[in-house]
């Protein structure tokens, strides 16, 4: 064991936050603290590393173990270069080469007991230097400044330029590269992209200590973690498994507690109908029995009643009217900043009822995309036709659609003069804020009641054509799960980026991936944009060395310079559709050969035709047919399983 928490129990201004919150981490476990916004996750982790101090409880730590903590926020500042920061974490090893070298010079000059006494240190040194990877130090510092995206010259970058999530990257960097017993982590996907969560998960799952993680990433949590701790309305429960196996049984024993309290309440009824009856009867024998089943329904452990999830968004996106079939068509975008060159010639369709999520790397342009198509970053070039009847709602990562001089009940209320303030307090009692709260000036919002906000004014809106930039930022899983319902049931047409891949995987019907200036299209949900991305690549993202050939490059001019046309993403999918069919077939027809071939070594094993020439061999030669007919199966279906990537 590296980590206890023992009766932990915290209160804010009377409000029980944690209480009597006992779990403990074992050596080499991945542990993840899960539970809704305001739960006391942070709170807990801030106990743990000692900044904030317990009203009762004990945090145990196992001797002679590191911790290593990275809170959401970071505030440091510094005039060295990312490289310089990542690479002083190194200062003892850097310190120890430098000292290895110093003694080899001596030794190059000295000689007899001098020498012999240089030997021993140097051996020593060398032996310390190889156990602390000194060989590889320079290769681990890189491979986390690229794994974090800031490979190239942007690790020349100075620290006091960079945003603050930049420095939360810089800052986890560190914190892997010190290699503490047990790393402390509170959201650090936040302000990764894609390719940077990966790269994190594959370093986390190898991982050699313990780890302690906050995360709303619910696929990132099924690939690292081996722990689930929920906290919920204050109460700690362990659950061993990953968010998925966590979510199931949580489901299952939240079922069982409802189903226990309802059935022990009908008792309770029951009981009570039968003491009553007895004292109407109003007889000795009968008020004896009576105070008997009372006396035993009080010694019953009451089960208390469920506590219902009361901080959970609520609401439903609902469009005025239907837009036509075609409702958005961009064509030859392109844009850049200066020398930074994001995008150039894309051109892609979105249809009534498609729900589109846009991926790719920090910094290609993504966001970019969305504020061109709603006309507010102007384009270099190119031109987006919205169809007949589409009405467009914006969700702004950034919320600059809302004013920070005004209250949230006036943000609603200026929008849409026509509700009474009983209902714009009921729409904002179904994003979680009811009392005075609804009276709070927008300026000292957080970034998640920021986002509570613009999703009241989006569900308002009855628009057909929701435009969404980061949409699941700052959501706790219980509100994302409501959100992933509220799109999957809406009617209209969705164009959203993200880097929630649980959340592209729940609602995505197709993914246009923004990489290499380029925009590649996939006709289907995040597992099938795995499955694809790299031959999509190879084909569709060629160097211009490959363009020598003329055939070569037709193909690759036009829509498949910068995409997968909508049409032939359609056929793509029916073509994927019928090779499955064929599979399935395929497979019937193996299993209904392989039945016949034991059919027929049956009757050729029956003991009347051992001396049936003829018989014999018509049930052989039939058996052959079937056994080449099962082979040419076989073929087939190895040969389509490949295809399918089976």
């Amino acid at each position: 064991m590296i980590l206890a928490c023992n009766h932990i129990h915290k209160e804010f201004s009377e409000e029980v936050i944690l209480k009597d919150a006992t779990f403990h981490i074992n050596e080499q476990e991945r542990t993840a603290l899960v539970g809704i916004n305001g739960a006391g996750k942070t709170t807990l982790l801030r106990i743990i590393v000692g900044e904030l101090e317990a009203d009762n409880g004990e945090v145990i730590r196992a001797k002679n173990t590191t911790f290593g903590y990275l809170p959401q926020q970071q505030g440091y500042h510094s005039d060295k270069t990312i490289y310089e920061e990542l690479l002083a974490v190194k200062s003892d090893i850097i310190e120890m080469d430098a000292e290895i070298r110093a003694v080899e010079k001596k030794m190059a000059q000295a000689d007899g007991a001098e020498l012999e006494h240089l030997l021993g240190r140097y051996h020593r040194l060398q032996t310390a230097f190889e156990n602390s990877d000194g060989y590889t130090y320079k290769s681990q510092v890189l491979g986390v400044i690229n794994g974090l995206g800031f490979g190239g010259d942007a690790m020349n970058q100075c620290i006091n330029c960079l945003s603050g999530g930049q420095k939360t990257r810089v800052a986890l960097g560190k914190l892997l590269l010190t290699e503490p017993d047990l790393l402390i982590m509170d959201e650090p996907t936040n302000h990764l992209d894609l390719e940077a969560i990966r790269w994190l998960e594959n370093y986390l799952t190898s991982y050699k200590g313990s780890i302690l993680v906050v995360s709303h990433d619910r696929y990132f949590l099924d690939r690292i973690a081996t722990q689930i701790v929920e906290i919920d309305h204050g109460a700690v429960t362990s659950f061993k498994g990953n968010y998925s196996s966590y979510s199931e049984k949580k489901a299952a024993l939240r079922e069982n507690e409802i189903r226990q309290y309802y059935n022990q309440q009908q008792e309770i009824r029951h009981q009570e109908a039968v003491i009553a009856k007895l004292k109407s009867f109003n007889r000795e024998k009968s008020i004896k029995r009576a105070e008997s089943r009372e006396k035993m329904l009080d010694k019953i452990e009451r089960i208390e009643k469920p506590v219902e999830y009361t901080k959970a968004m609520s609401f439903s996106l609902t469009p005025s009217c239907v837009s036509g079939n075609d409702v958005l068509s961009v064509e030859h975008f392109s844009k850049s900043f200066g020398e930074n060159k994001l995008f150039s010639d894309i051109s892609f369709d979105v249809k009534r009822g498609e729900r589109i999520a846009i991926v790719g790397q920090n910094g290609t342009g993504k966001t970019t995309l969305l504020k061109m198509i709603q006309g507010i970053e102007p384009v270099d070039t190119g031109v987006a036709i919205t169809g007949t009847n589409v009405e467009i709602g914006y969700y702004d990562q950034e919320h600059s659609v809302l004013h920070n001089d005004k209250t949230i009940f006036e943000e609603i209320q200026d929008d849409y003069p026509d509700l009474t303030h009983t209902a714009i307090r009921n729409v904002l009692a179904a994003f979680l804020f009811t009392g005075d709260d609804v009276f709070k000036p927008v300026s000292l919002l957080s970034g998640g009641e920021k986002g509570r906000v613009s999703l009241a004014k989006l569900m308002l809106s009855k628009a057909n054509f929701l435009l969404l930039d980061e949409p699941t930022n700052h959501l706790d899983i219980v509100s994302k799960e409501i959100l992933e319902t509220a799109l999957n049931n809406y009617t209209g047409t969705v164009l959203y980026v993200s880097h929630d891949r649980y959340f592209i995987n729940k609602t995505a019907t197709r993914i246009m991936d923004l990489t290499n200036h380029k925009l590649l299209s996939y006709g289907g949900d995040y597992q099938y944009y795995l499955e694809k991305k790299e031959t999509m690549e190879q084909i569709h993202l060629r160097p211009t060395s490959d363009m020598a050939n003329p055939t070569a490059a037709a193909n690759t001019n036009g829509s498949s310079e910068a995409k997968l046309d909508w049409q032939e993403q359609k056929k793509l999918a029916a073509q994927r559709k019928k090779q499955e069919r064929l599979y399935e077939q395929i497979e019937d027809r193996i299993a209904v050969l392989e039945d016949e071939i034991n059919a027929l070594d049956e009757e050729l094993a029956r003991p009347e035709y051992a001396c049936d020439a003829g018989k014999l061999t018509e049930l052989t030669k039939e058996r052959e047919k079937k056994e080449a007919a099962l082979t040419d199966a076989m073929e087939q279906w190895e040969q389509l399983a490949e295809e399918l990537g089976l």
